[in-house]
């Protein structure tokens, strides 16, 4: 079986769960984060058991606020689950450093102003974004693997060392 059907599988197994058809025996996930503007480190299982752990999805909620208005948001369990299949593809036990998680609106609005690339239409503003970067794990494979999911939007930023996800349409870009 290709790589790519393969994971096309495993990640329509764990959307099937999100939509509330659990199968038998699936393994926990949990994702670990490291928020690079205010030093807070999680690591957590967000889904056992064939369901989402409230107290960790707030915990994952508080690390990936708008450390700017200190505002949180509930993010989309979606990208949680496109965080953990791209670490399940990468491997390694290093947490993803976060730049930006969720972002409020007056946040989104200034940074669209003051810099370039800032959709004034974020996804970031509906905790369906992340700007990450993998320490142990190249740019480029971190965007290979974003983009091998098919899952949403991936944006490649070598330059300022990250890769923009989403669960938004599927779709790709370089800044």
């Amino acid at each position: 079986m290709r790589r790519r059907r393969f994971l096309k599988l495993g990640v329509a197994g764990l959307l099937s769960m999100a939509a509330g058809r659990t199968l038998a025996a699936m393994p926990d996930r949990t994702l670990s984060l490291y928020n690079i503007h205010t030093g807070e480190q999680l690591n957590t299982t967000y889904w056992a058991d064939g369901v989402y752990v409230a107290a960790s999805l707030d915990e994952i909620n508080h690390v990936l606020r708008d450390y700017r208005t200190n505002e949180t948001m509930n993010m989309d369990s979606r990208l949680l689950d496109l965080l953990h299949a791209v670490r399940s593809m990468l491997g390694g036990s290093l947490p993803f450093h976060v730049i930006s998680g969720y972002r409020s609106a007056a946040t989104n609005a200034y940074l669209a102003e003051t810099s370039s690339g800032v959709a004034r239409k974020s996804l970031h503003m509906k905790g369906q974004a992340a700007d990450i970067f993998l320490p142990g794990s190249d740019l480029p494979s971190l965007r290979r693997a974003a983009l091998d999911l098919n899952l949403g939007g991936v944006g490649y930023y070598p330059r300022s060392n990250f890769v923009h996800v989403d669960v938004g349409r599927v779709r790709a870009w370089q800044g």
